[in-house]
C-alpha cells in the first residue's frame, strides 16, 4: 500500500520531468539541425548528437573515473573497472581499424591526423599525479563534473572554474617545462614500433588480462558478498523504458557505449576530449589580461587536447561539452535524477583546490581521463598509458588522505 501511495505521489512529478526532457530535447535536436545548415564544413551538427551520447552514457551508467577508482579503494568492487577495461579493449579495435585507412604505411615518424599520442617525458608522471590528486579532492574528474553539472551538482561550476586557474597557471609554466624537459622527448606511438597487427596483440593482450584479473577479483567479491549476506529479495523485471531511461546502466554497457562512441567520433572529426575548451577559453582570458600566453614553445608539434587563443565563439570541443551537458540533463530528468547538490564551504573549498590541480595537470598531460587516458590508450599511445598509471595512484593518494581527514 505504501509503495503505491509513493508511486501514485510521485506520478505528477515524473510527468514534469519527462515533458520538460522532451522540451530539451526538441531544442536540443532542433539546435544540432541548424548547426549542421550553419556549419557544414565543421560537422557541428554530428559533434553535437555524438556529445549528447556521451553524456547520456556518462550519466545513464555513472562512468566518473574518481568513483569508480573510490568503489575499487574501499569495497573492492571492480564492476566500474571492467567498465573502463570494455571502453578500451573496444576502442583499440576500432581505432586501429581506422589508422589502417588513415594511414595505410607506416614510415616510423609519421603519425595519425588527431589522434593523442603526446610525448613521454617525467612531467607526464608529475602533471598525471597532480590531475589524479585533484581528481580526489573535488570528488570527480573533469567529465563526471560535466555531466553532475546536468545532473543539478551546483558544486561543479566551482570545480570548473579551479580547472580554468589550474590551465592558466599551466600556460604560465609550459615554456620553462617544455623547454628544459619535453623538447627533446618523443612520441611514442605502439603501431610505429612493433606495426599495426602487434600493436593490437599488446593492448588486447594487456587490456584482455586485465580484464581477466579483475573479472576473477569481481567474481571472488561476489561470492564472498553472498555468503555473508542472504539473498535479497528481487522486485519484479522493470520495463523496458525503466531499463534504459530510469535506472542505471552497468558500468560495462556504458563501457561498451563509449568505446564505439570514441571510433565513431575518431573516424568523422577526431579524438574525444572535454579540456580544450575550458583551456581555450581561460587562455583567450589570460592573454586578453597577462599577455605573453600567445605562443607556447612546441605545441604545434604536440597532439591532445590543443588549447588556442579563441577568434570564434563557436568550436569543435565547445559544441561537444556544450551538447555533453545538454544529454545528461536530458537523461536525469528522464529518470528523476535532477538534484541540486550543494556542500559546505570547507567542502567547497576542496573541491576549487581539486579544480585547481586537475586543470594544471590536464594543461601538462594535454589531456585528462578521456583525453589522454582513454583516447590516448585507445590510440596505442604509450602516453596514455603512462598517465593511467599515475593517475591511479594520484586518485589513491587523494583517497586515503581524505579518510585519514575525515
Amino acid at each position: 500500500m505504501g509503495q503505491e501511495q509513493t508511486q501514485a505521489y510521485n506520478a505528477p512529478k515524473n510527468k514534469i520531468n519527462i515533458s520538460l526532457a522532451l522540451l530539451i530535447l526538441t531544442f536540443f535536436l532542433i539546435w544540432s539541425y541548424w548547426l549542421s545548415q550553419q556549419y557544414v564544413e565543421y560537422h557541428f551538427g554530428f559533434i553535437a548528437i555524438i556529445g549528447a551520447l556521451f553524456g547520456l552514457v556518462l550519466q545513464r551508467s555513472r562512468f566518473c573515473f574518481y568513483c569508480i577508482f573510490t568503489d575499487y579503494f574501499a569495497h573492492k568492487d571492480s564492476r566500474g573497472i571492467l567498465g573502463i577495461l570494455l571502453a578500451l579493449l573496444i576502442g583499440t579495435l576500432g581505432y586501429h581499424a581506422v589508422f589502417g585507412a588513415f594511414l595505410p604505411v607506416l614510415d616510423g615518424r609519421q603519425l595519425p591526423p588527431d589522434a593523442h599520442i603526446g610525448v613521454v617525458s617525467w612531467i607526464l608522471p608529475l602533471s598525471a599525479l597532480s590531475f589524479g590528486f585533484g581528481m580526489a579532492l573535488s570528488g570527480s574528474c573533469i567529465s563526471a563534473q560535466l555531466y553532475r553539472l546536468g545532473e543539478g551538482l551546483l558544486t561543479a561550476p566551482i570545480a570548473l572554474i579551479g580547472v580554468a586557474i589550474g590551465f592558466a597557471l599551466g600556460f604560465l609554466s609550459w615554456n620553462s617545462l617544455y623547454l628544459s624537459f619535453m623538447q627533446k622527448a618523443q612520441p611514442l606511438w605502439l603501431p610505429n614500433l612493433v606495426g599495426y597487427a602487434g600493436s593490437v596483440l599488446i593492448q588486447v593482450i594487456v587490456i584482455g588480462g586485465l580484464l581477466v584479473f579483475f573479472l576473477y577479483l569481481e567474481n571472488k567479491r561476489r561470492i564472498h558478498t553472498q555468503n555473508d549476506h542472504d539473498t535479497p529479495h528481487q522486485d519484479d523485471e522493470p520495463s523496458l523504458w525503466q531499463a534504459i531511461f530510469q535506472q542505471r546502466w552497468p558500468t560495462w554497457v556504458g563501457g561498451i557505449f563509449i568505446g564505439l562512441i570514441a571510433t565513431i567520433a575518431y573516424f568523422r572529426v577526431g579524438a574525444l576530449g572535454v579540456t580544450a575548451e575550458i583551456g581555450s577559453i581561460s587562455r583567450t582570458f589570460l592573454d586578453q589580461v597577462v599577455g605573453g600566453v600567445s605562443r607556447l614553445e612546441g605545441l604545434d608539434r604536440l597532439t591532445g587536447c590543443i588549447t588556442v587563443i579563441k577568434q570564434t565563439l563557436l568550436s569543435n570541443n565547445g559544441v561537444f561539452v556544450l551538447s555533453l551537458i545538454l544529454g545528461s540533463l536530458i537523461s536525469a530528468l528522464s529518470a528523476g535524477q535532477l538534484r541540486w547538490q550543494g556542500n559546505t564551504l570547507k567542502g567547497i573549498l576542496r573541491i576549487f583546490c581539486g579544480g585547481v590541480l586537475m586543470g594544471w595537470g590536464a594543461m601538462i598531460s594535454l589531456g585528462c581521463t578521456v583525453g589522454m587516458l582513454l583516447s590516448g590508450i585507445m590510440a596505442g599511445a604509450l602516453s596514455g598509458w603512462v598517465f593511467a598509471v599515475f593517475c591511479l595512484f594520484g586518485a589513491w593518494i587523494g583517497w586515503y588522505l581524505r579518510q585519514k581527514w575525515t
